[in-house]
């Protein structure tokens, strides 16, 4: 301490090391099977890792980019946005690249939000939303989705709104659940934002690994394209979670704003990989289709074996998640299991109550992630058999 006062921020005082850091180390020390945090452990498609290293090679990205990013990526997620929805957007003011999607939410909160202004999340939440919010100055009001479907309570949406509510932090398909919001739930909130007049940020990273239903782009709606800032990325859909290349589009008021923060946090990164992305957002649909198909056949593969081992297994819609409850092994507390899985079957998982504001409301639920070589899940779900009444 000096001067008296501690030295992190207040406002950072209740974060400490993330749950995903803490459990993949637990994972390295006790040398277990890591289905904690969501990474594949295989590379995407080679023909795009050649992009990247042909980029690296020709001196493309090797030197500052452009800060919106470079005008071959920003071209081909803006047709990337109007081939698979239908949304027409100008690259040059529409778009705009980031860090991956972690700093375009940072970047939307600290341009969106004033000391004070309320941001209503689905809770469980993705434990960056509170950091960025409470960095910005905001207050959380968290929406619990509940088990065993997730669904939003829509009427304590409604109930959730005040004078001081200025966005809504929405997260579809949702990780941790797999939850993916239906088209009526979608009009429902954008109808509420339109008659609130508020602001509304959309993650929608998982955009390509919906297994039911479809993903419905909520700035696609009435009244929602000049208060919605969209964002996504490339790691989940290409397996490339470390280049850290992510995107915002949106009207060019909204992206000015958002681009204005940005530009003092990494101003820029990622060049060579920007022109490697720029060529993944233009692989076939096939391409999309066989992703999306290889994830449910191991979303499958993994939800069987959690059930085989006697968890409670909540069927995900979407994303590389699954979200499981520990309560018929006469287990409540996700954390303490999760902390002793490892020494007990050599797995890792991640407890969804570190997710929630409340963490009563998520005490007994564990997330296990199925992005990994199907070998290695049947054998996590072999270990995991261990654990059968």
């Amino acid at each position: 301490m000096t001067q008296g006062r501690p030295l992190l921020n207040r406002r950072l005082a209740e974060f400490g090391t993330t749950i995903f850091a803490e459990m993949s180390a637990l994972a390295v020390r006790t040398g277990s099977i890591n289905l904690g945090q969501g990474f594949p452990d295989t590379d995407g498609p080679e023909e795009i890792r050649e992009a990247a290293v042909r980029a690296l090679r020709d001196g493309h990205g090797n030197q500052y980019p452009p800060g919106p990013g470079i005008p071959e990526l920003r071209t081909a997620i803006a047709d990337h946005q109007q081939r698979r929805y239908g949304l027409a957007h100008d690259p040059d003011t529409e778009v705009l690249v980031t860090a991956g999607a972690t700093e375009a939410i940072a970047a939307s909160m600290l341009a969106l939000l004033e000391p004070g202004d309320e941001v209503i999340a689905f809770e469980p939440f993705y434990d960056s939303y509170a950091a960025c919010i409470a960095m910005a100055g905001g207050r959380r009001v968290p929406l619990t989705l509940r088990a065993p479907d997730f669904r939003p309570d829509l009427d304590a949406l409604r109930d959730a709104i005040t004078p001081r509510t200025r966005l809504l932090l929405l997260n579809s398909p949702h990780n941790p659940t797999g939850m993916v919001l239906t088209r009526e739930e979608l009009t429902t909130i954008a109808d509420l934002a339109v008659e609130h007049d508020l602001l509304v940020v959309t993650d929608e990273v998982y955009e390509h690994l919906v297994f039911e239903g479809e993903h419905i782009p909520l700035i696609s709606l009435p009244g929602m394209r000049e208060r919605t800032v969209s964002i996504s990325s490339a790691g989940k859909t290409f397996s490339f979670t470390g280049w850290k290349v992510g995107w915002v589009t949106a009207s060019a008021p909204l992206v000015a704003a958002v681009r204005t923060a940005k530009q003092y946090l990494t101003y820029v990164s990622a060049g060579p990989f920007q022109y490697a992305v720029a060529e993944a957002l233009r692989l076939p649909d096939s391409y999309f289709e066989g992703f999306r198909a290889d994830l449910r056949r191991k979303r499958d593969l993994l939800g069987d074996g959690l059930r085989a081992a006697g968890f409670d297994v909540h069927r995900p819609q979407g994303t590389y998640f699954i979200t499981t409850d520990i309560t018929p092994f006469g287990e409540k507390d996700a954390y303490a299991f999760c902390r002793a899985l490892p020494e007990r079957c050599g797995v890792v998982a991640v407890p969804n109550s570190v997710f929630y504001d409340d963490p009563d409301a998520g005490r007994s639920q564990v997330r296990f992630t199925f992005c990994k070589k199907e070998d290695v899940l049947r054998e996590a779900a072999g270990r995991l058999r261990r654990l059968a009444p």
